[in-house]
């Protein structure tokens, strides 16, 4: 069938929606014809993202904030070696403030047991053996130097560390009248076998932080130095393996140097075949030399200043107490025996490995 072509009529097409739509309105994307709620928008939209370039800017600053450790020229200050070096120390004899399971001996009494002694090439302070039924606490020694630090280089020459379940030796330095107002620099310690090596620590009072970019080589462990978190484990930094225990003894000991000055706090450790020469044959070493340190405090987050002053130094050998006492620290990390306490009692041999022996402590001033 075909329609009739004379009642056919062509008409043409109407355009799309679209350009209907665009002849009718003004468009939205020409500032011209924007409405007052639009330019509004555009204005705050400005802003944050103005706002948002700053404040990535101010972070990306404040994270990469680092100080000027220029170097220093330091001369030797106070020399604690030979057979007079106890002779520099109080011996403290008090109530363990760490709740350890010892009895701190005095001068006389540590001469008597030979828990202190020196000779012209090292000194020793041990934990007593012979002690075989200890039930009150094992006798054991705490000295603290009679002069008082507010800054300076401390470099010291270790033969051995102590080590053996139960024990917390340490080697640091504070002000133990006003703590932790004045702070605490724990620059060599470990608890039991100590086989995970040393932990360098600050503990301070609220406002200082670790949190910025640092230089070292060794593991964070936190990073808020205030004494009220994580119940008082201080802002620590964690050494190798062989940087404390037995490890660390049968390699001959070797030499750790503290740096203290208003810029930052920072531990070196050389093992002894890797001491730099500025501090075997020079008498001025400079830590600029010496490369990256094993744990950086810098000053970007925590006044050094007015955190840390008026300290001693202090060596000790605790045992049980806080730390090395824990059934989490003694039983599950370290793998020792029944309790603490314990073991401290009945087995005076086994602290026979339980003993300092320095070289020399070496105290540096900067002109």
């Amino acid at each position: 069938m075909h329609e009739n072509s004379s009642n056919i009529h062509l008409t043409e097409a109407p355009p799309p929606y679209e350009d209907i739509k665009s002849a009718s309105s003004p468009s939205k994307v020409n500032p011209k014809y924007w409405g007052r709620k639009v330019w509004i928008g555009v204005a705050v939209g400005a802003v944050v993202i103005i706002v948002a370039v700053i404040v990535g800017a101010v972070l990306g600053v404040r994270a990469n904030a680092y100080p000027n450790y220029s170097k220093l020229t330091y001369s030797l200050s106070d020399d604690y070696s030979g057979t007079g070096f106890f002779d520099n120390f109080d011996y403290f004899t008090g109530y363990d403030p760490s709740s350890g399971f010892v009895h701190y001996v005095d001068s006389a009494g540590s001469e008597s047991l030979n828990l202190t002694y020196a000779s012209s090439s090292s000194a020793v302070l041990r934990v007593d053996t012979s002690d075989t039924d200890a039930s009150t606490g094992r006798k054991s020694v705490r000295i603290t130097s009679k002069k008082q630090y507010s800054s300076g280089l401390f470099v010291f020459d270790i033969v051995n560390t102590p080590y053996g379940c139960s024990t917390w030796p340490a080697l640091w330095l504070s002000d133990a009248s006003n703590w932790p107002t004045n702070g605490e620099i724990d620059v060599v310690e470990a608890v039991n076998g100590a086989t995970s090596g040393n932990q360098v620590t600050l503990h301070t009072t609220k406002g200082c932080e670790m949190d910025r970019k640092r230089k070292e080589t060794g593991k964070v462990l936190h990073k808020d130095c205030y004494n009220g978190t994580n119940s008082n484990a201080g802002c620590g930094v964690q050494g190798a393996d062989d940087t404390f225990g037995q490890a660390f003894n049968t390699n001959g000991g070797g030499v750790y140097a503290m740096e203290w000055r208003s810029a930052g706090i920072r531990v070196w450790f050389f093992s002894r075949s890797k001491i730099p020469s500025d501090l075997t044959i020079g008498s001025s070493p400079d830590p600029s030399s010496w490369g990256t340190a094993l744990a950086d405090f810098p000053n970007t987050d925590c006044s050094i200043s007015s955190h840390f002053r008026n300290q001693s130094i202090i060596a000790n050998i605790d045992l049980c107490g806080d730390w090395a006492g824990s059934t989490e620290v003694y039983s599950t990390q370290g793998g020792c025996p029944g309790t603490c306490t314990d073991f401290v009692t009945t087995n005076a041999t086994a602290f026979e490995t339980a003993f300092w022996e320095w070289n020399s402590w070496k105290v540096y001033t900067a002109a």
